[in-house]
């Protein structure tokens, strides 16, 4: 199976985080991502909005979050997004 086919997620949990991606390379920027228990990492992004610099994942950064979506390759795209108390 490719790793940029779409899998469906059902209730990913993990924590957010903010950190620089691709490091060195001309792709090198600051990104939220979601850190699952198994220490896999994925660059979140909400299904519905922009690629880069969605101000709105900030406020997760810090926070245990269970999330439904899509992952393609790296990257997480979130269709809902709930802060585990």
């Amino acid at each position: 199976m490719s790793s940029t086919r779409p899998i469906r997620v059902t209730a990913l949990r993990g924590r957010v985080m903010k950190g620089v991606y691709g490091k060195g390379s001309k792709s090198e920027r600051e990104v939220v991502f979601i850190e699952t228990a198994d220490t896999k990492r994925y660059i979140l992004r909400s299904k519905t909005g922009p690629a880069f610099d969605d101000t709105k994942l900030t406020q997760y950064v810090g926070h245990e979050v269970k999330c439904d979506g899509f992952v393609v390759g790296t990257t997480l795209l979130a269709e809902r997004i709930e802060v585990v108390r």
